[in-house]
């Protein structure tokens, strides 16, 4: 197990070489140009040239490159171009929010999802349709939609829950809690639906293998048969699902940390977006993907502690 956990962690040096040249380049078209956008629209032409050689986009593109990565390698990655404060400073100070919204929604749609496929599993045909129809409708509806319905009943509707902001846990453990609430619920319905399909069906087929035939032959309870025996085998199809939803899960999180005003690595990507400031749009993409590497090989353990097997396979 630990020797899988480290390959993945060198597999994960050309995985950020990769993911980092290709957004710089990416965002070479977007437009607009970062020097007009500081320098505003009454700035002399004199001025915006004298901008942009002090930030270097006059350089060759590959000249930026290969400065950004060698600064990148010491944990250095620059200053922003709009605010000139460190990029990595301010990305640490946003890191906390986004990881807690990746991580209890992570944790959430396991928990509801599993439990849902297993009264799936368990159930008669109408609730093998209602599992159906709802994982469908997790996968069709978009996660700003439940946010803004969200929203609606439980801010608007009945005051019970802050719309947008967000409060650190050191400052009130229960703000935190409520402001995380609807961006938690709107970001994990399609994960609950999907973990809970996926859990029907690899519960529908552990239980009708021989070795549970035997186990009940043998007096055994169900409830050891299901959470003791028949659990451990489909938590790792389901972990590993969990993990390859992890990118699509980010990808979402900068929409809904913008729909509920979190100040996460999200809501930054995408101010930086509109400015062109592009070492914080490099940073961001470099967090993401140690985000999805960490938490891939968090489950990769969690997977190898289940079933050592699947893991040496």
């Amino acid at each position: 197990m630990w020797r899988t956990s480290g390959m993945r962690i060198v597999q994960a040096v050309p995985l950020l070489l990769f993911v980092s040249a290709l957004t710089f380049f990416l965002q070479l078209f977007i437009p607009g140009d970062a020097a007009k956008s500081i320098g505003g629209l009454s700035a002399s032409p004199q001025s915006i040239a004298a901008l942009r050689h002090r930030l270097h986009l006059d350089q060759p593109v590959w000249e930026r490159y290969w400065a950004w990565l060698t600064d990148a390698v010491h944990g250095d990655l620059g200053r922003s171009i709009s605010s000139n404060e460190s990029v990595a400073g301010s990305l640490n100070t946003r890191l906390g929010v986004t990881l807690s919204l990746v991580i209890a929604t992570t944790l959430l749609a396991l928990v509801i999802g599993i439990v849902l496929g297993m009264a799936g599993a368990r159930g008669g045909r109408t609730t093998r349709i209602a599992a159906d129809t709802a994982s469908i409708a997790g996968m069709t509806v978009p996660a700003f939609w439940v946010g803004l319905l969200g929203i609606w009943v439980f801010n608007t509707r009945f005051g019970l829950l802050p719309a947008n902001g967000y409060v650190f846990f050191g400052t009130s453990a229960d703000g935190w809690l409520r402001s995380l609430l609807l961006p938690v619920a709107a970001l994990a319905f399609a994960l609950v639906t999907v973990i809970a399909k996926q859990t029907r069906e690899q519960f529908a087929d552990v239980l009708s293998r021989d070795f549970v035939r035997n186990l009940r032959a043998n007096g055994v309870s169900e409830w050891s048969i299901l959470f003791k025996h028949s659990l451990r085998h489909v938590s790792v199809t389901v972990l590993t699902v969990a993990g390859n939803n992890l990118i699509g899960l980010l990808g979402s999180a900068v929409v809904i940390e913008e729909l509920f005003g979190l100040p996460g690595l999200g809501s930054a990507a995408v101010t930086a977006a509109s400015s062109g400031d592009i070492p914080v749009i490099q940073g961001v993409a470099v967090y993401f993907t140690l985000i999805v590497v960490g938490l891939n090989l968090l489950l990769d353990l969690a997977i190898g502690w289940l079933n050592p097997q699947a893991v040496a396979a």
